[in-house]
C-alpha cells in the first residue's frame, strides 16, 4: 500500500464524478493513476508486500463500521415513522390506532432490538482485540439485511410520502441499498460464514 499526495502528482487525475443510487452527500469519482512515480518513503506500513495483509487485517473492523451505520439508520428510521404515524390521520383515526400498523411496528422494534444487542456484542469484541472475520461477517449480513427489510417497512407505513424525497424515510431507503454490497457484498458474507462451519 502506497500513500500519494495527489496534489500536482504527475500522473495523477481526477475523472468524472459517477452518479450513484443513494448516498449523494459522498462523493464518488474515478481515480486515474497513470505512470505516477513514488519514493520509497510513500510506502504504508513498514514492510513491503503486505498491502493485500493489512487490508484483510482491517475487514472486520470496516465490516463493524458498516453495522454501526446500518444499526443507527435503523433506529433512526423507526424513530421517524413511529414519530409519523402518531401524527397522520386516515379514515378517521391515526395510523398507530390500526392493528396492522401496531404489529409491524411490534416486528421491527423488536427486531431492531435484537439487532442492536448482536451490534453492541460486536463492538465490546472488537474493544476487546477479539472480533473475529466471520463474527464481524455474520453481523454485517444480518443487519444490513434487517436494515433493507425494517426501512422498507416503515417507508410503507409513510404511504405516498415515503416515496417523496422531501421525506427523510426516502433518502434512507435508496441510501440503505449500497450496504449490502460495500465492504463485501453480503453473499460473501455467507460464503466466509460457511467456510468456518
Amino acid at each position: 500500500l502506497m500513500v500519494v499526495e495527489t496534489e500536482d502528482a504527475p500522473g495523477f487525475r481526477r475523472g468524472r464524478k459517477l452518479k450513484k443510487l443513494g448516498l449523494d452527500s459522498a462523493d464518488t469519482s474515478e481515480l486515474f493513476f497513470d505512470d505516477v512515480k513514488l519514493p520509497a518513503e510513500n510506502l504504508l506500513g513498514s514492510e513491503e508486500g503486505q498491502g493485500f495483509a493489512q487490508l484483510m487485517n482491517d475487514l472486520p473492523r470496516e465490516r463493524l463500521i458498516v453495522v454501526v451505520h446500518a444499526q443507527a439508520m435503523i433506529e433512526r428510521a423507526l424513530a421517524l415513522t413511529i414519530e409519523y404515524v402518531k401524527q397522520r390521520q386516515a379514515f378517521g383515526k391515526k395510523i398507530i390506532e390500526f392493528q396492522n400498523t401496531q404489529f409491524g411496528l411490534a416486528e421491527c422494534k423488536s427486531e431492531a432490538t435484537i439487532a442492536r444487542v448482536f451490534h453492541d456484542h460486536c463492538i465490546e469484541r472488537y474493544l476487546g482485540g477479539t472480533l473475529d472475520t466471520v463474527t464481524a461477517s455474520m453481523a454485517k449480513y444480518w443487519i444490513t439485511d434487517l436494515q433493507g427489510k425494517i426501512i422498507d417497512r416503515c417507508l410503507q407505513f409513510f404511504g405516498g410520502y415515503g416515496y417523496m424525497e422531501e421525506f427523510p424515510i426516502s433518502r434512507m431507503y435508496r441510501d440503505a441499498r449500497v450496504m449490502r454490497i460495500y465492504a463485501g457484498t453480503n453473499e460473501i458474507m455467507k460464503l466466509l460464514i460457511a467456510r468456518s462451519l
